[in-house]
């Protein structure tokens, strides 16, 4: 059982998460504190510094999102307020798909993308009551396409997701041919400063 609280898909995408309406995160730093609003929790690019740091630092210009050889890489729109411009990963649209040689963070000049830190951008979570093989049909598509090693496995037909494999690179999302897609996407709650 994850330690990770539930998060329902409204607070998530309304920057919230914990239980309640008033749910804040404890990692949201004093140097945002004035604001009224906590952070959003926004898909970032892998080896992306803590959200506080990245709001702060992030200069918007856009290297990350020219040098993303798949596109993955966009602007926050306007509605993240204080992060619209800054760059997300939008994994319904277009996934990222883990190069090696990592270009977006090579051309990051202020450092809000660094390749000491994790690459983990979030975890994916199998939807069973929308998934394919869990409800009897068959279907092994996200783990054939992850490009993660170990991340998704297929144990008596039915695939699992190891989070602690998985980046929320957003591939196995975006492959789901289930009618309801099977794959939930969350983003990394804290990440290093």
């Amino acid at each position: 059982m994850s330690s990770e609280p539930h998060i329902s898909r409204r607070d998530l995408l309304r920057g919230r998460f914990g239980r309640g309406a008033d749910a804040v995160s404890p990692d949201r730093t004093s140097s945002l504190a004035s604001s009224a609003r906590p952070l959003p929790v926004l898909h970032r690019p892998p080896g992306a510094v803590e959200e506080a740091a990245f709001l702060r630092e992030c200069t918007r210009c856009d290297a990350c999102v020219e040098a993303c050889p798949v596109h993955a890489i966009v602007r926050a729109g306007t509605r993240f307020r204080e992060a619209a411009g800054t760059p997300v990963i939008d994994a319904s649209t277009q996934p990222c798909v883990m190069c090696k040689d990592a270009p977006c963070i090579t051309v990051c000049i202020p450092r809000v993308l660094r390749a000491e830190l994790p690459r983990r951008m979030g975890t994916a979570r199998i939807q069973i009551e929308s998934c394919l093989a869990h409800t009897r049909t068959t279907c092994t598509v996200c783990s054939e396409r992850c490009p993660v090693e170990g991340a998704i496995t297929v144990e008596r037909g039915r695939p699992t997701i190891h989070a602690e494999h998985c980046t929320g690179c957003g591939v196995c999302l975006s492959v789901c041919p289930a009618p309801q897609n099977g794959v939930l996407l969350l983003p990394t709650l804290a990440r290093s400063a």
